[in-house]
């Protein structure tokens, strides 16, 4: 698996730019994170990354394959391979339906697929209780409602429901941001087990350098919409970081 973005530029229809000829690599089992403050373009580039935003200048190579906004079957196919969470849970559960359903419904799309940590044979709630167990919740939980979830169970069913097509690169926008702390570095924990049982490679996005650090082996630095820094997390100290990198390293107070 590789994802290559090379000269990648959005602009809206308001004049505002933002990304502007973004070059990057993610290699295969790495764990990648991209930092910058709101408005520095991360979640743009994700939502652009998953085919849910378009873009003209640029482009995005999925496997030596170039992956063109419009294109229905290359992008059905892509999505099979590479998935997301995003940071409001709530928002991409259905509140209508038992949480059994929800989890289930990546592998009624692709009905192919069959992960290598699903048992064969297994029924529709068989496998909606393993992928509770992978995520660490009661298989009591599966006929529950949304509502009836915390904020910190509700994220874990987004990552079990993610992770349910075993998807080769898993994109996190800003997974944590709404959580409390304990429940932050339990998600954190969490992913990274799965990153190192299923050598997945992830691709997580955030504003924050202590979840960054904590989970990832390179770390891309974004402001204004430019990649302004680029550097693997034991040089994070290193004396030629740009200037805004040092500014967001003191604002974090990194150990």
């Amino acid at each position: 698996m590789s994802l290559t973005i090379e000269g990648l530029s959005k602009q809206y229809r308001q004049g505002i730019q933002a990304l502007q000829h973004i070059s990057f690599s993610v290699p295969e089992g790495e764990c990648v994170g991209i930092v910058g403050e709101s408005g520095s373009g991360k979640s743009t580039l994700a939502r652009i990354l998953m085919g849910l935003e378009s873009y003209k200048e640029g482009s995005i190579t999925y496997n030596g394959r170039t992956i063109a906004p419009k294109n229905r079957t290359l992008l059905r196919e892509y999505r099979k391979c590479v998935q997301m969470i995003f940071q409001d849970s709530t928002s991409t559960l259905n509140p209508k339906l038992p949480i059994w359903k929800s989890l289930l419904e990546p592998l009624d799309n692709y009905k192919e697929v069959s992960p290598s940590f699903l048992k064969q044979g297994l029924t529709k709630m068989e496998k909606a209780e393993q992928l509770l167990e992978i995520v660490g919740l009661e298989k009591n939980m599966i006929n529950r409602y949304p509502h009836e979830l915390s904020g910190g169970q509700k994220q874990r069913i987004s990552i079990a429901r993610a992770i349910s097509l075993e998807p080769s690169l898993l994109i996190c926008d800003e997974p944590t941001a709404s959580l409390d702390v304990t429940v932050q570095v339990q998600i954190l924990q969490l992913l990274k087990e799965l990153q190192k049982k299923t050598n997945m490679t992830i691709l997580f996005i955030s504003h924050d350098l202590r979840a960054v650090a904590y989970l990832c082996e390179r770390m891309i630095v974004m402001n204004s919409g430019l990649i302004v820094d680029e550097f693997r997390i034991e040089d994070i100290y290193h004396k030629e970081r740009h200037p805004y990198t040092k500014a967001l390293i003191r604002a974090t107070s990194i150990d």
